[in-house]
């Protein structure tokens, strides 16, 4: 027990000691700087994010983002099968997909505003939020614009499939008695929601990396900036 103790005792003091040197690093640096780095690291990590799931197959070919089926009828494959219906869902899961590979591109003028509107505090909860702290910014400043940015277009590229107007039907009604989540109600909210959580799934990858390797995002100011919360 005395021994844990010691242990957890060295542990704090060896994370205090890291916590003041980096702040004594970060003071080093301007605010100018600061902004700078943080900018343009929010712009690489959005970009790099856009250009991965923008694409033919960038949510269809990619395990970590791909959409499957509602829950709801996940649970009813079999059945729907047995009737007949298995090209149906196939064919909904590469809609829904293709919409939103179709989407993310618009989310580029809403992710790039909220660079552009970054405050000083939003720069200090980045430098001190950890190592999801670039996400977090960006989930709080654009996750209900960007759904309701996303969800006509989806809609429109779900409504060709027979099933997914059959779905909308059944669930508009099962939402209203509560039988449902209010996201999953339709296919296109589904879709867009879904959309939006991997948007951000991808910008934490882009985030990670550029704070694994600062210098390796091609910038000096980026590598100046993060380098120091190493």
């Amino acid at each position: 027990m005395k021994t844990w103790i010691k242990h957890s005792a060295s542990v704090i003091v060896v994370a205090c000691v890291t916590l003041q040197a980096q702040a004594a690093d970060l003071s080093k640096l301007s605010n100018q700087d600061a902004n700078a780095g943080l900018k343009a690291a929010l712009e690489t990590g959005a970009n790099a994010a856009l250009q991965k799931l923008g694409v033919a197959d960038g949510f269809l070919g990619n395990d970590k983002v791909k959409i499957p089926l509602p829950s709801m009828l996940e649970k009813a494959r079999p059945l729907l099968k047995l009737s007949g219906q298995s090209k149906q869902l196939d064919e909904l899961v590469v809609a829904m997909n293709r919409a939103a590979e179709s989407a993310v591109p618009m989310a580029k003028p809403l992710l790039m505003d909220a660079v552009k509107s970054m405050s000083v505090t939003d720069a200090k909860n980045i430098l001190s939020g950890g190592d999801t702290s670039v996400t977090n910014f960006f989930r709080e400043k654009t996750s209900v614009s960007l759904s309701a940015k996303f969800l006509p277009l989806v809609k429109n590229v779900t409504d060709k499939v027979g099933l997914s107007t059959k779905y909308n039907a059944v669930m508009g009604k099962a939402q209203k008695l509560g039988a449902v989540p209010e996201k999953e109600a339709t296919v296109e909210s589904y879709v867009s929601n879904r959309a939006v959580d991997a948007l951000y799934t991808m910008i934490a990858e882009e985030e990670k990396a550029i704070r694994q390797d600062p210098l390796a995002a091609g910038s000096k100011i980026i590598g100046k900036v993060f380098g120091l919360l190493k």
